[in-house]
């Protein structure tokens, strides 16, 4: 076995070449390196300088036949004088640019960020926050990041008191997660008041580095109301807009859902505690149409009726930035959507059982109240 030799030539205090032997095991891993189209580029311009080395061409030449600067060449003839062909297959780890932070330094974010509040804010920004803590701002971004803090987001929440709770969750649930025979089960509601805007001026359309705009302002071309009932089953939707949404006008919206189904279904209507929902006259068109049972959420819990979920969907798709030079226009709009919708449904699928959503609720139950305890200390 030819060694490999660590000699370095010098004249005048001037590097001039590497003297590099290779023996013929390592030559013939180079080569293979060399010819592996799974080698990655630079694994392969390293292989090329130690072979190209100990075939005795000059640093000048390397540098032609690679590309490769001069440092980088004597870099990698050292590497593997040091380390072999190993050495060639790693890059030499560096020291990290900045000291870590200490645990001490993470706690205190992590403490100012939970349990405290900036002077003059409600809540920490990543500036405020490094100003406060004498951290640069990305560290502060990476503690946040790194334990799921967001001081810039808040969510809302209301917890319902609806006395019946228990009853009418396991009810609404029941129909999502196991529907009775021969029925249909539906989730109706109104989004009642949607506007029909037209901006002030019209906007610039979207191009590469820069979003559509709109003006924030607009005139108001009147409103209307969508009666909607979405089929669990199979998604598809039932729309009416009206102009208002009485008891007449649920009553005719009842009239309409009657018309769409097949007669001798069963029909299971989840609706909110709206009044217009518990009129006498709704009771008595009930009383008329035995197939129709209404299933009532509780109170402060819309999230609980699938229907919302539509809504949401339609307003952000179709709605929110819809310009509308009449009341008309926007309802054509409305049903152009009901109809490309019902065209291709796909159902949204309620997954959580009513054990889950009722376990949550006395947690957080039992959160308010020790709040309202601390509170009165």
């Amino acid at each position: 076995m030819i060694p490999k030799s660590p000699v370095v030539c010098e004249s005048l205090g001037m590097r001039i070449a590497a003297c590099i032997w290779i023996c013929p095991e390592d030559r013939a891993r180079l080569d293979r390196l060399i010819a592996d189209r799974n080698t990655s580029r630079k694994v392969i311009w390293r292989a090329r300088i130690v072979v190209l080395s100990a075939e005795g061409h000059g640093t000048m030449e390397i540098m032609r036949r690679t590309g490769i600067s001069k440092p980088t060449v004597w870099r990698w003839q050292e590497r593997y004088l040091e380390a072999g062909v190993g050495g060639l297959l790693r890059d030499k780890s560096r020291p990290p640019g900045n000291k870590p932070l200490s645990s001490a330094i993470t706690m205190q974010v992590l403490t100012k960020t939970m349990q405290e509040a900036p002077p003059g804010a409600t809540h920490w920004s990543v500036r405020s926050m490094a100003r406060a803590v004498g951290i640069s701002h990305a560290s502060v971004q990476n503690i946040w990041r790194e334990h799921g803090l967001k001081p810039h987001l808040v969510d809302t929440f209301k917890v319902s008191n609806d006395p019946a709770l228990a009853e009418k969750v396991k009810d609404v649930v029941g129909l999502y997660l196991d529907p009775p025979d021969k029925a249909l089960v539906f989730s109706v509601d109104e989004k009642s008041q949607i506007q029909a805007p037209d901006r002030s001026q019209p906007g610039l359309p979207m191009k590469k580095g820069r979003a559509g705009t709109m003006t924030h302002d607009y005139k108001r071309n009147g409103t209307t109301t969508l009666f909607a009932a979405l089929n669990v089953l199979d998604g598809k939707v039932i729309g009416q807009c009206m102009k208002r949404h009485r008891h007449q006008e649920f009553i005719r919206f009842l009239n309409r859902i009657d018309r769409e189904t097949p007669k001798h279904l069963n029909l299971h209507l989840i609706v909110d505690n709206y009044a217009t929902h518990k009129t006498p006259e709704v009771k008595r068109w009930l009383k008329r149409h035995r197939r129709f049972h209404l299933h009532f959420t509780p109170t402060s819990a819309s999230w609980l009726n699938l229907i919302e979920r539509f809504f949401a969907e339609i307003t952000r798709r179709r709605i929110r930035r819809g310009i509308f030079k009449s009341a008309a226009e926007l309802e054509q709009a409305i049903y152009d959507y009901l109809a490309i919708h019902n065209h291709n449904p796909v159902p949204f699928v309620w997954k959580a059982t009513a054990t889950a959503i009722l376990e949550k609720i006395t947690r957080a139950r039992k959160t308010l109240d020790a709040l309202k305890e601390g509170i009165k200390c």
